[in-house]
């Protein structure tokens, strides 16, 4: 299972310290996790042929190694209060779950 993540961060939140918590504390502990095979976050640049503004400024990609392991992850003390942290930054983050269709049956 994948899992994208798309939002802009709060008004008045500073890109640069929304990065560097990403990078010191996000990232690692996720990445971290058991039931993740991948974790990765982007910050939007622009639009292809185009110069409006992206709809959303970063996207998360989580790569779900094991469905059931994940849900006990994401339960944790640690993981509750990295959800917190990241929510301070994020306005209204979308959570949509992904299947990807070459794999579908």
């Amino acid at each position: 299972m994948r899992v994208f993540v798309v939002f802009n961060l709060k008004p008045g939140v500073d890109p640069a310290e929304y990065e560097a918590w990403a990078k010191s504390t996000d990232i690692p502990v996720v990445r971290g996790l058991g039931s993740i095979a991948g974790f990765d976050v982007y910050r939007s640049t622009g639009l292809l042929g185009s110069d409006a503004q992206p709809p959303y400024a970063y996207i998360e990609v989580i790569e779900v190694a094991d469905d059931a392991a994940f849900g006990d992850d994401v339960s944790t003390p640690q993981m509750q209060d990295i959800a917190a942290q990241f929510q301070t930054f994020a306005d209204n983050p979308q959570f949509m779950v992904m299947q990807d269709i070459t794999e579908a049956q």
